[in-house]
């Protein structure tokens, strides 16, 4: 399981954006989909490393592929 460390939730948004990812809604989490996946990233700074590979790994790309839109 590669870790992800450091993620800003606001950079983690505006690079799912950048996937293809929209914000569905937003609270103390924003909820984002792309029409078949939903992700759930929390309003935390920075996120944690291991939750932030979870987001990364419910969203079908890559950790590589998610540093590239980083």
């Amino acid at each position: 399981m590669p870790k992800i460390p450091g993620v800003n939730h606001q950079n983690a948004i505006r690079a799912f954006e950048k996937a293809g990812f929209r914000v569905a809604r937003h609270g103390k989490h924003v909820v984002m989909t792309d029409g078949k996946r939903i992700l759930t990233i929390p309003r935390c700074n920075p996120i944690n490393a291991y939750t932030m590979w979870g987001i990364v790994h419910d969203s079908g790309l890559t950790a590589d592929e998610f540093r590239k839109l980083f």
